[in-house]
Formats: C-alpha cells, sequence, structure tokens
C-alpha cells in the first residue's frame, strides 16, 4: 500500500533551503517517492489550521518512508531542512488500489 507524506513548512532562508532542495531530490527519487503536491495555493475550509507551505510526497509503502527518513541520507540532509526551515509532518498508510 501507498504511504503519504504531508508537510507543512515554513521557510525561513530560501536559499539555503533550495540547497537542501537540491540534494534532497535525487534522494527521493531514488527511494521510490514521488511528489503530488508542493508549495501549491492551498485553502484552509474548516478548523483553525493554518499551513504556511504544504508538500505532499507518495511513498511505495509506509517502511519505504520510515526507511528513508530514518536512513543515513535523509539524516544527513535533516540537519540542513532544520537551519533553514521548520516543519510539521504526518505519514498515512494509503488504500489498497
Amino acid at each position: 500500500m501507498p504511504a503519504y507524506v504531508i508537510f507543512d513548512v515554513e521557510i525561513r532562508d530560501l536559499a539555503r533551503y533550495q540547497d537542501f532542495m537540491s540534494q534532497v531530490k535525487p534522494a527521493l527519487q531514488a527511494a521510490g517517492a514521488r511528489y503530488l503536491a508542493r508549495g501549491g495555493a492551498h485553502h484552509v475550509h474548516e478548523g483553525d489550521w493554518a499551513p504556511r507551505r504544504i508538500v505532499i510526497l507518495e511513498f511505495p509503502s509506509l517502511p519505504a518512508w520510515e526507511a528513508f527518513y530514518d536512513g543515513p541520507v535523509y539524516q544527513g540532509l535533516k540537519h540542513i531542512r532544520d537551519e533553514c526551515s521548520s516543519a510539521r509532518l504526518v505519514s498515512v498508510e494509503g488504500l489498497e488500489g
């Protein structure tokens, strides 16, 4: 089953964040992930959530996401993301096709 990862990101240093993105994109591709949404217009229809920049990724499975997140490549890049942005993120297992 696919897994979806939803990020709510606040970017504080765009140049540094772009450096992170240039390194994380190939790692995501290698992990079988793909972007479904990345920073597009969004609207809150209910509740008090105030997202900043929404990113939605699809991974082949929840274990694939967890292996990527906990793995050495992403953990080696995460400090860059943490320097230039803050994020909330959640993963959710998708439905079988």
